[in-house]
C-alpha cells in the first residue's frame, strides 16, 4: 500500500504536466483562426480610408458586372439559407411530478409489502433485498398507492387512476409555470412504455384539458426509458414544419400493472428499480418566446441497435414458467448500453466536440485502422463540449460504466446519482429530475450546454443537447421538486 502511494505521488507531476499540455493544445487549436487573423488585421491597419476608396473605385470601374453578379448571388444565397433553415426550437419550461409523502417507500417498507403479498419465496425476497441494498436508492423514493395497499390492488382501474394522477398533476404545474393557454397547444406527445389504455393517454389529456380539434397528438408505447428523448425529437420535427406552435411533451410510467408476481430473478429486478414519477415539457418555435425560454434545442440524435439479437433481447417482456408477466433484464444489459452509447457518440462527436478533440480522435482511428498500431482507442473528452451531463438514472451499474467510459468526474455524475438516490428510476422522466437538480443547485449559466443521454429497450440510446438561454436563478424557480431539500444534497451513497 505504501509503495502504491509513493508510486502515485511520483507520477503525479507528470499527470499534471500532461493535463496542462492537453489544455494548451486545446486552446491552440480552438483559436487557430484568430491567430491567422492577426497578420491580416495588422496589414489592414496600415491602409488608410483613401486606400479603401481607391480599391472599390477600381473594382467598379473595371469589374462592374462581376460586382453586381456577386452582390445578387450573395442576396439569393442568403435568402435561400434563411428560408430553408429549420425553425429554432425553444424549451419554454418543464415540470417534474413530486408525489405525496404518503407514497414514500423505504427499503423496509418495500420488503414488508413484498412479503405480505405472499407471491415470493424466501430466496426471492432475499434476492430483492440484496438488489435494493446495492441499488444506490435512498428511503424516500415513491411508488403508486396500489403497491402500498394490503393486499396490493393491481387492477386496470387503479392503473388508470395512477396515470391520470401523475399526468394531470405535472401538466397543471407546467401550465401555471408558463401561462400557456390550452387552446394554443398545437402538438401533444405522451410516452408511457408499459401502460397504454384505450382511449390512448394522449386522448386522455386532450379530453381533460379540452384541447383543440386539429391538435397533432401522439402516444408512444413500448419504447422503454429512452422514450422521453424520442418524444422530444418527434416534437422537434413537428415544430420545424408547423409555424408558431407550442408542443406539450409528457413522459411518465405506470407501476400498478407492471408489478411482477413471480420468482424469476431476471424479472424481479424491475420490481426493485422502478419508481413513480412524471415530467411535462413545453417546446415552442415562436421567435418571440426566445426571451422567456430557458433553453434552445441544439441537437437530437437517436441510435437503434435492434438489429442485433443480444441488444434486442436484453430488456424483454414475457411470461415466466408459471405464466406471470414481467420484464426480464439480461446480464448483458450494461454491455449493450455501452455498445449503444459508443455508436451514438461516434455520430454526435463531430457535431459537438471542439476541433482539437476531433483531430486526436481521427489520429487514433488512422493509427489503429490503417497503420495497425497497437494503441487504445482515443475517448474524446466530452467535458470540453458540455458543461452538464444528465445521464438516465437507470441503475447504479449503468452509471458506473458510463462514468468510467466517458471519463467523467464525480461532479459531472452528481445529478444522475442524486436523482437515483432521491427518486429512483422513474423511467423516461428521470432526465428531467436531473436537469431540475442542476437548476436547483444554481449551476445553469447562460450559454451552458447540457447533454441528456437516455437508454431504453430495443436497445436504444438517444441524445439531446440543450443550450441555456439565460442563467437560472434557483430563488425564482417555482415547484422545482428539489427546492425544499436541495441543501441536503449531495449525500454519500454507500
Amino acid at each position: 500500500m505504501s509503495y502504491q502511494k509513493k508510486h502515485d505521488l511520483k507520477n503525479e507531476p507528470n499527470s499534471v504536466k500532461l493535463k496542462y499540455m492537453k489544455l494548451g493544445y486545446h486552446y491552440l487549436v480552438s483559436n487557430t483562426m484568430y491567430l491567422f487573423l492577426v497578420p491580416l488585421t495588422t496589414a489592414l491597419a496600415h491602409l488608410s480610408v483613401e486606400d479603401f476608396i481607391n480599391f472599390f473605385n477600381h473594382l467598379i470601374a473595371n469589374y462592374l458586372i462581376f460586382v453586381i453578379l456577386f452582390i445578387v448571388l450573395t442576396i439569393i444565397l442568403a435568402t435561400l439559407y434563411f428560408m430553408s433553415r429549420p425553425r429554432e426550437v425553444y424549451l419554454l419550461n418543464f415540470a417534474c411530478y413530486k408525489p405525496d409523502p404518503t407514497q414514500m417507500c423505504s427499503t423496509e417498507t418495500f420488503m414488508k409489502k413484498s412479503e405480505l403479498s405472499g407471491n415470493f419465496t424466501e430466496e426471492s425476497l432475499a434476492f430483492q433485498k440484496k438488489i435494493l441494498e446495492r441499488s444506490g436508492y435512498g428511503d424516500d423514493t415513491y411508488v403508486s398507492k396500489s403497491l402500498l395497499e394490503v393486499p396490493m390492488n393491481l387492477s386496470f382501474e387503479e392503473a388508470r387512476k395512477e396515470a391520470e394522477m401523475v399526468m394531470f398533476g405535472v401538466i397543471d404545474e407546467l401550465l401555471v409555470k408558463t401561462g400557456v393557454k390550452c387552446k394554443d397547444i398545437g402538438i401533444l406527445v405522451v410516452n408511457s412504455s408499459m401502460f397504454n389504455p384505450t382511449p390512448s393517454l394522449s386522448a386522455v389529456v386532450v379530453n381533460r384539458y379540452k384541447l383543440r380539434g386539429n391538435i397533432l397528438s401522439y402516444s408512444l408505447g413500448g419504447m422503454g426509458c429512452s422514450a422521453g428523448l424520442i418524444s422530444i425529437d418527434l416534437a422537434k420535427q413537428l415544430l420545424e414544419v408547423q409555424p408558431n406552435s407550442y408542443a406539450l411533451v409528457v413522459s411518465m410510467e405506470s407501476l400498478t400493472l407492471n408489478w411482477y408476481c413471480g420468482n424469476n430473478r431476471s424479472m424481479l429486478i424491475t420490481n426493485c428499480l422502478f419508481r413513480m414519477g412524471a415530467a411535462a415539457i413545453f417546446l415552442s418555435n415562436r421567435s418571440f418566446d426566445r426571451h422567456r425560454s430557458k433553453y434552445q434545442l441544439i441537437h437530437t440524435l437517436r441510435t437503434h441497435k435492434g438489429a442485433d439479437d443480444n441488444s434486442y433481447n436484453c430488456v424483454y417482456q414475457k411470461e415466466d414458467s408459471t405464466k406471470n408477466v414481467g420484464v426480464a433484464l439480461s446480464k448483458d444489459l450494461v454491455t449493450m448500453a455501452g455498445e449503444a452509447l459508443k455508436s451514438n457518440i461516434t455520430t454526435l462527436g463531430p457535431l459537438v466536440l471542439p476541433m482539437s478533440e476531433q483531430i486526436l480522435f481521427l489520429a487514433s482511428l488512422i493509427g489503429r485502422k490503417i497503420f495497425k498500431m497497437k494503441i487504445k482507442q482515443y475517448v474524446p473528452d466530452f467535458k470540453l463540449a458540455f458543461e452538464h451531463f444528465c445521464i438516465h438514472a437507470g441503475g447504479r451499474a449503468v452509471l458506473d460504466e458510463l462514468e468510467k467510459n466517458l471519463k467523467l468526474t464525480k461532479w459531472n455524475m452528481e445529478p444522475s446519482r442524486m436523482t437515483l438516490y432521491r427518486f429512483g428510476n422513474t423511467s423516461s422522466s428521470s432526465l428531467w429530475y436531473e436537469l431540475a437538480y442542476l437548476e436547483a443547485k444554481g449551476r445553469i449559466k447562460k450559454g451552458d450546454r447540457a447533454w441528456q443521454i437516455g437508454f431504453g429497450s430495443g436497445f436504444k440510446c438517444n441524445s439531446v443537447v440543450w443550450r441555456a438561454l439565460r442563467t437560472i436563478d434557483p430563488a425564482k424557480e417555482k415547484n422545482n421538486p428539489w427546492m425544499d431539500e436541495i441543501d441536503e444534497f449531495p449525500v454519500h451513497v454507500p
